[in-house]
């Protein structure tokens, strides 16, 4: 089958309502918005009024290149006061660099995934913050310990999953962030891998003040195209309920009346940087149904007067690269992983001047 053929088979519901006009994007947007809310990752709760910065820690350098700082960063919620550390690098520069806010699986910066020197040589800041820190990434206890604790729970089957309160938190590391003089404010970028690549793209759905999100192998109930998809599916939702809303579990075994999927959500970045990433042999993710997503995305892009994804109509080959547009795309070879090909793909495209 075809790639034209295999998007015709998924029927899916259209991107965008037939005749939608530019002007007509905002409240349309925001409907979606709406929309994955209520049916799939849950509300958010408003954004606290202040976040409070203290350093903590000594600073380090490394290599003689950037100063590492460790922060604990505080504000207000109905439980009372909540805080989480974050680690923040900042090269050496006579002027405001990108950064990448990057969540990760580990309580240290120099963990898993993180290639921080070659992000420094590669001209950003960068910020991290571990994921358990902001809510608990477990069956038994996430929900008396972390965010979930810290607000009240809806019972309408709304309330939101532990990516809206990563992602929540993500948010607030931006709020530091935009204070720094050594950051450019107009060009910070959220990241993750996995189930925290599903969170970066709903993090940057929610909050525009990213310049775009980096979206590594991210696959179900993230890039990728719920109906038809490979891999992890709706039938495994429930072992990772807490990840979403309850009202999400109404649609496992009925995928295909779901008023939503996920090109829909990737179109929230637009007219942003989108850049996704995948790997040859990650077919639990579903490669094929992430670049579908992003094929499709690409009409809101259109609508709004700048390229999505620069790529033929059809699946790509392993090692293909696609950073024209301001959707990119890379497939290379390998499994389910965040590499330094993929952190070089992400800083290439991050870093041009411009994708008109």
């Amino acid at each position: 089958m075809t790639f034209l053929q295999d998007l015709q088979a998924r029927r899916l519901p259209p991107v965008l309502p037939e005749g939608m006009t530019a002007e007509q994007w905002p409240a349309y947007r925001a409907k979606l918005l709406e929309l994955f809310s209520r049916e799939m990752y849950g509300f958010t709760p408003p954004p606290p009024g202040e976040v409070r910065c203290e350093i903590i820690g000594s600073a380090r350098e490394w290599a003689g290149k950037a100063e590492e700082r460790e922060v604990k960063l505080s504000f207000d919620t109905p439980g009372g006061e909540f805080s989480f550390p974050a680690h923040v690098v900042l090269p050496y520069s006579d002027a405001p660099l990108p950064m990448i806010i990057y969540m990760s699986f580990e309580p240290y910066i120099d963990g898993y995934y993180m290639p921080i020197e070659e992000v420094i040589d590669g001209g950003f800041a960068l910020a991290t913050f571990h994921y358990n820190d902001v809510s608990l990434d477990e069956r038994d206890g996430w929900l008396t310990h972390g965010l979930a604790a810290m607000y009240p729970r809806r019972d309408d089957g709304t309330d939101w999953g532990q990516c809206g309160m990563w992602a929540f938190g993500a948010s607030r590391v931006l709020d530091y962030a935009l204070t720094l003089e050594q950051v450019d404010s107009q060009r910070i970028f959220i990241a993750g891998h996995s189930r925290l690549g599903k969170t970066a793209l709903w993090c940057a759905a929610q909050d525009e003040r990213f310049a775009g999100a980096g979206v590594n192998n991210s696959g179900f109930g993230g890039m990728a195209i719920t109906r038809g998809k490979q891999g992890e599916q709706m039938c495994h939702a429930c072992h990772i309920q807490r990840w979403f809303c309850g009202n999400f579990l109404r649609w496992v075994d009925r995928e295909a009346e779901m008023p939503f999927d996920q090109h829909m959500l990737a179109a929230l970045a637009a007219p942003r940087l989108l850049a996704v990433c995948n790997a040859e042999e990650d077919t639990w993710a579903d490669p094929q149904s992430e670049f579908m997503a992003l094929y499709e995305a690409s009409r809101a892009y259109g609508l709004l007067g700048v390229p999505g994804l620069a790529a033929p109509a059809e699946y790509p080959p392993v090692g293909a690269q696609f950073p024209e547009g301001r959707i990119g795309y890379s497939l290379r070879k390998g499994t389910h992983y965040m590499s330094r090909e993929d952190w070089g793909f992400y800083m290439g495209f991050f870093g041009k001047a411009n994708h008109e």
